[in-house]
């Protein structure tokens, strides 16, 4: 299925080159259209194989056994399955290492399941010196921002004010975002409080769907 000019793009696209965020990665060339019609086909595999695909050396493959990682947990029928689940996820999260590999998982598998329980190993993902596993923990919350627990987004936010990776400016202020998107005045009062220490991408992501003047004004600090 792969095509070698989807993947010279794509490997361009997510900047593996020398020192930049995805160095090292490799694509074999497949559209994620296509790699989602593979899901239902093959989303009986058995575990020990999906462990084989995630810890492949190409990216797609790695980002179609998330895919299909996510659709077992969301046909899990039992708690137990769910737990068996996202042990899988946590013990293979080294080959979650771009930020579409998160983006696809993060929020319906960790996310999810944290959604009741204990969300402290969040916190210590944010610490991590690792950039995507500190991703994971602020993309995860996406599950709780639909269920209007707004405040493990806004913690992790504020943890992260000083991260020095764009990558992650960029997941912290699209959560942000996504809390305008189901209580303004509560995104509003966080901006207040943070605008002014939020790194600029950070803020421009999150202030995205406000008025243009209100934008300007949390721009120029005049809020």
């Amino acid at each position: 299925m792969g095509d070698p000019d989807i993947a010279q793009q794509s490997q361009r696209f997510f900047k593996t080159g020398k020192g930049e965020y995805g160095e090292g990665d490799i694509f074999v060339g497949i559209r994620v259209p296509s790699l989602r019609k593979l899901v239902l086909q093959y989303k009986g595999v058995e575990l020990e194989e999906l462990g084989k695909l995630q810890q492949c050396q190409y990216h797609e493959i790695r980002l179609l056994a998330l895919f299909i990682l996510v659709k077992k947990y969301q046909s899990a029928k039992t708690e137990s399955e769910q737990t068996m689940l996202v042990d899988f996820y946590l013990d293979h999260l080294t080959w979650v290492n771009n930020w579409d590999l998160v983006d696809s998982s993060a929020h319906h598998i960790l996310g999810h399941y944290l959604l009741n329980r204990d969300k402290s190993m969040l916190y210590q993902f944010a610490e991590s010196d690792d950039l995507w596993t500190r991703r994971v923990a602020v993309i995860s919350t996406l599950a709780f921002i639909k269920k209007q627990n707004f405040e493990p987004t806004m913690k992790l936010a504020t943890m992260l004010l000083n991260d020095q990776e764009d990558l992650m400016h960029k997941a912290c202020g699209w959560m942000l975002r996504e809390i305008f998107r189901h209580d303004r005045e509560v995104l509003d009062t966080y901006l207040n409080a943070h605008y002014q220490q939020m790194p600029r991408t950070m803020l421009r992501y999150a202030i995205e769907k406000h008025e243009s003047e209100i934008r300007k004004m949390y721009l120029q600090g005049l809020i």
